[in-house]
């Protein structure tokens, strides 16, 4: 029972962070009428989450991940890739391979915020 059920990302421009993640994932974004901040539900087909409103400034760059990272599996990580780059997403760590499991990398959003695609492949070397 102890599994990832939930996720959420703090957005410091809601609207832009939107989106991107319907752009780059197609994720599906509801706007929660009774929750006190701004806040949305985020469908994506799997696990789902919410982007809130960051309730503090956004940490500068360079000062790491203070959170849980997650990972996207997605079909093809290049084409991702070059999708969250069009989107105005950066590259966090280059694309590697888990050996005879996925190719593996990290990005930031608009927001610096860190999170990771993974493309199962037991060819990766």
């Amino acid at each position: 029972m102890n599994t990832i059920g939930y996720f959420e990302i703090q957005s410091s421009e809601i609207e832009r962070e939107i989106k991107f993640y319907q752009n780059v994932f197609s994720w599906n974004f509801i706007k929660e009428e009774y929750v006190p901040i701004p806040y949305y539900r985020i469908e994506t087909g799997g696990i789902n989450g919410g982007l809130l409103q960051r309730p503090v400034k956004t940490p500068p760059a360079g000062s790491g991940t203070n959170a849980f990272t997650c990972s996207i599996q997605v079909e093809n990580f290049d084409q991702t890739a070059e999708k969250i780059i069009e989107n105005g997403g950066q590259v966090a760590l280059e694309k590697f391979a888990i050996p005879k499991r996925c190719w593996q990398g990290y990005f930031l959003d608009l927001d610096q915020n860190v999170f990771g695609i993974f493309e199962a492949n037991e060819n990766a070397a």
